[in-house]
């Protein structure tokens, strides 16, 4: 019997990454998307392997483990901009071993620096984007499936779809409990730089974060919640150079590239549940990439049942 058909909605790292998982099982994939894999937010993020924004913890903790072993895998075979790299996270007070540790295979304490308290090192896969997806959209399409973008008013017709709109789950999914929590950062050249590091708020607020890719830098960062805009702010990107300098001295002066925005799909928990002849997984906040193959996994379980029928 011919492979179901699954029409996959929204083409970041989740869609892509839940599309070939499907695709691996047997099934007839179709992405429709409006933005295509490098106009996503999957484009914008940084991304390091780093649990941020998604609940629950439990639920977070194995699909953030999940994708940690998978992007793991995926260096050693030499994926496009995949890689692990070891960093820092500074801390402004004693802090106990993070909520997430048990999804990586180990995590170091590590004097802090002033005016830090606290300190911890790990090594965790940093993805380079602009690469990475489409290494992945090849991949969905040697595996048989297709990319198209299409303008959705509503989830389409077929014999099951997996939504992973991410905020367009506010009207496909008439669900406005997924709200924007707007990413501004400055993307400089890569001068030799491969220890990440990430830094606390002063009050605990937004983290500082330096990502070293291949052939770049991502510098960050903000955490706006509610905010639509995507237009960088020149007055933000002079806050995130003086902070991030801050923490990396060896910043200063490198040579701006580009100024992006992303707009992070915020929720009070990831939505991974299937309702009839619909899958929906969406609501990752800041974790898209850190959760894409945990989930992925599991909406293929979902969908390993009769098409048409709950499971």
């Amino acid at each position: 019997m011919a492979p179901d058909r699954i029409v996959v909605v929204g083409a970041g790292v989740v869609g892509l990454s839940c599309a070939l998982r499907l695709l691996q099982a047997g099934h007839r994939v179709d992405v429709l998307a409006r933005d295509l894999p490098l106009e996503t937010t999957s484009s914008v993020a940084a991304a390091i392997w780093y649990p941020y924004l998604a609940f629950p913890q439990d639920k977070v903790t194995a699909w953030g483990k999940a994708a940690y072993d998978e992007f793991v895998r995926l260096a050693g075979e030499g994926a496009d901009g995949v890689m692990v790299r070891r960093g820092t996270e500074l801390l402004r007070r004693p802090t106990p071993d993070p909520w997430w540790v048990d999804a990586i295979p180990t995590l170091d304490r590590v004097p802090p620096r002033a005016p830090y308290a606290d300190a911890w090192s790990f090594e965790t896969p940093v993805i380079d984007m602009s690469r990475y997806l489409s290494w992945l959209a090849d991949r969905v399409r040697d595996a048989g499936g297709t990319i198209t973008r299409m303008a959705l008013g509503s989830l389409p017709e077929a014999p099951l779809v997996v939504n992973c709109s991410g905020l367009g789950s506010r009207r496909l999914a008439a669900d406005e409990t997924t709200t924007p929590v707007r990413g501004q950062v400055v993307v400089v050249e890569q001068f030799g730089l491969e220890h990440w590091w990430l830094a606390e708020g002063v009050a605990g607020d937004v983290p500082t974060y330096v990502i070293p890719r291949t052939h770049d830098i991502v510098l960050g960062g903000t955490d706006d919640e509610g905010d639509w805009s995507r237009t960088p702010v020149p007055a933000t990107a002079e806050a995130i150079l003086e902070r991030t300098t801050d923490l990396v001295p060896e910043l200063a002066g490198a040579r701006i590239l580009r100024h992006k925005v992303g707009l992070r799909p915020a929720r009070p928990q990831v939505r991974l549940e299937r309702v009839g002849d619909v899958i929906h997984c969406y609501g990752h906040g800041g974790a898209g990439v850190t959760l894409s193959w945990g989930c992925a996994d599991e909406v293929a379980g979902l969908a390993d049942t009769s098409v048409g029928r709950l499971p």
